[in-house]
């Protein structure tokens, strides 16, 4: 499947409730194709809702931050959600929900970048390749195999948001290690790939023509 022929199955898309829970419909991806690391978030919040692409509100600046930190930027790379469309009122997508959009869409996305490495934010997102019900706290920085894939669990950046204090100097440090081992990895298997620009992208002012056609 070509990468017009996924966009318009997943512009379609009116397969489970979620599409009509009150949002603009499905959100896409960013990020070219050809990187080596492919980031799954959990689900659109409002700014994503708005301009159709994942990680561009709030959480998305911090997860900016952090990806620089460890020379990453995210016109380098491909970055998706497990659930595309907003569930209502920002609640957190089910474990099923994440598995129905999944296996409808993520796996035709996986099939077509065949990425090196996946990072995985959030427990929807980390439960999808983890198969089950688990804990994301228990597991982050642990890889996973998914068909063969390596993957990395770590915190959705909406988690550090919601910390203060020591809690959250914790948790951006094991954030920093679970992504600066994704990238050594994707490294070794693509190590003429460039995975950082000069500047960090703006990226609501990049995606601001999809904004303008999701509100027509």
């Amino acid at each position: 499947m070509t990468s017009k022929e996924r966009l318009a199955a997943l512009t379609d898309c009116t397969a489970c409730h979620l599409c009509r829970e009150g949002n603009r419909g499905p959100t896409q991806w960013s990020g070219p194709e050809d990187s080596p690391l492919m980031f799954v978030g959990e689900g659109p919040g409002g700014v994503e809702d708005e301009y159709g692409v994942p990680l561009v509100g709030p959480s998305g600046k911090l997860l900016d931050k952090a990806l620089w930190s460890v020379g990453l930027t995210r016109d380098r790379i491909y970055v998706t959600n497990i659930v595309k469309c907003r569930p209502h009122n920002n609640r957190t997508p089910t474990l099923d929900e994440g598995r129905f959009c999944a296996d409808l869409h993520l796996r035709a996305e996986i099939e077509a970048v065949k990425p090196a490495v996946i990072v995985c934010l959030g427990k929807v997102a980390f439960q999808y390749f983890y198969g089950s019900a688990g804990s994301i706290m228990r597991n982050r920085g642990k890889w996973l195999d998914y068909e063969k894939i390596p993957v990395m669990p770590t915190y959705h950046p909406a988690f550090l948001l919601r910390q203060t204090g020591k809690e959250l100097v914790e948790s951006k440090w094991q954030v920093y290690y679970d992504l600066k081992s994704a990238v050594e990895k994707a490294q070794k298997v693509r190590p003429g790939y460039v995975l950082k620009s000069e500047f960090i992208p703006d990226l609501l002012q990049t995606y601001n023509y999809l904004k303008k056609e999701r509100h027509m």
